[in-house]
């Protein structure tokens, strides 16, 4: 995220009620909720982690034991346990 002068986009009226209640401190401002978009829509995180999800499932039903995928994955043991719960609900 990249910070922009608040001078260089708001009319002065506006930005004098701001500096009445937020004088020189950061303010952030949320997107609209029409513009808020899904995690992972921007990256191949979300497509990226379902797969390793997959994958380690599979593993599982091969016959690895979550302490394996564990280290195997880099992911703690509980965070195994809840991606085997929820493959298999899938």
């Amino acid at each position: 995220m990249s910070y922009r002068k608040a001078t260089d986009i708001l009319p002065i009226e506006i930005l004098q009620v701001i500096q009445e209640n937020v004088d020189g401190d950061y303010l952030y401002i949320p997107k609209k909720k029409e513009n808020i978009k899904e995690w992972g829509t921007n990256t191949k995180t979300k497509e990226y982690t379902m797969q390793r999800n997959k994958e380690i499932f599979e593993k599982y039903v091969q016959g690895y034991s979550t302490i394996q995928l564990a280290t195997l994955y880099y992911l703690s043991h509980k965070t195994i346990q809840r991606i085997i719960r929820q493959q298999r609900s899938a």
